[in-house]
């Protein structure tokens, strides 16, 4: 394939939290590079998922689920899920399909509404939802916001993926290929790392730990036999919540960094040796360097 014969294009992929965009991302792909867990809100930056169709190149923006921000750190979020869809070639709003449509997705089409980027609307989680309830979904989507197309997928199962992969590809703009064809997100390995602990915290701790906590990097380093050493911290906000954290006797800080390494090592392609610690920070959400680590703007 030449140059010439290229296509390229940005498709931010926006909707509320908990609508499945990760899970969409992740099958268009066709294998993990943004984290999924079934608690709201789990994306926080906004990230890149690459996938090719034919001769065309899809940026995937996954940005964070927009809702109503309180804290900082909400606010950055809700930030970075709209710069994800500046510039776009194509905005899909990913809505869930069991779900419908609330006060959030509402706040999302009022905010679309005037954007002149061509939109699509993709209604995820059909392997779930009731079908009339889901066309009636649809159509008064449709009626509220003028969507180009709409599409009925489970990005869980890959009902209607392929179909919507196919779409997408064929709505890109002639131009070279930005990324290298074997490149699949433009998060670093440092990034991927502290993403996939966080992760587990997530997945292992539900309701027990809210959102007040964070996972940072600090050391990540190459072995001479080509293993992989990375440190990191938990960041949490109160003693109460470290306990938490590590478990009786440290027994579930050892199942998360179990999993996170198991993880790590297939993502990566080698053995991974990881050292977490569990730190007490009551002030980890006002850190600037924090932010930047995890790939946010600081927002007064």
């Amino acid at each position: 394939m030449t140059v010439s014969e290229q296509h390229c294009g940005l498709i931010a992929v926006v909707g509320a939290p908990n609508a499945g965009k990760s899970t969409l991302v992740n099958a268009l792909v066709g294998q993990k590079v943004a984290i999924v867990s079934p608690k709201a809100q789990t994306t926080r930056a906004r990230l890149m998922g690459i996938a090719i169709e034919g001769a065309a190149q899809l940026i995937l923006v996954d940005t964070p689920g927009i809702f109503a921000p309180s804290r900082r750190l909400d606010r950055a979020m809700v930030a970075a899920a709209w710069e994800g869809a500046d510039g776009a070639d194509l905005i899909a709003l990913v809505v869930d399909g069991k779900a419908g449509i609330g006060p959030k997705v509402e706040i999302i089409l009022e905010r679309l509404r005037d954007r002149p980027e061509p939109k699509l609307l993709i209604l995820n989680k059909v392997d779930v939802a009731d079908k009339p309830r889901l066309l009636a979904h649809a159509a008064k989507l449709n009626e509220k916001l003028a969507f180009a197309d709409t599409f009925f997928v489970s990005a869980a199962t890959g009902d209607g993926v392929a179909e919507l992969k196919a779409a997408l590809a064929a709505r890109m703009p002639e131009g070279p290929w930005h990324f290298p064809e074997d490149q699949v997100s433009d998060a670093t390995d440092r990034m991927l790392a502290a993403e996939v602990t966080r992760e587990q915290l997530y997945l292992q701790l539900h309701a027990e730990l809210p959102y007040a906590s964070a996972v940072e990097t600090e050391k990540y380093s190459e072995r001479e036999d080509g293993s992989v050493e990375i440190h990191q911290q938990i960041l949490v906000a109160r003693p109460t919540q470290r306990a938490i954290v590590l478990g009786k006797g440290g027994t579930r800080l050892k199942e998360i960094g179990s999993r996170a390494r198991a993880e790590l090592a297939k993502l990566l392609g080698v053995k991974v040796h990881l050292y977490l610690h569990v730190k007490v920070n009551p002030g980890w959400e006002e850190d600037r360097s924090l932010y930047r680590d995890i790939g946010l703007e600081w927002v007064e």
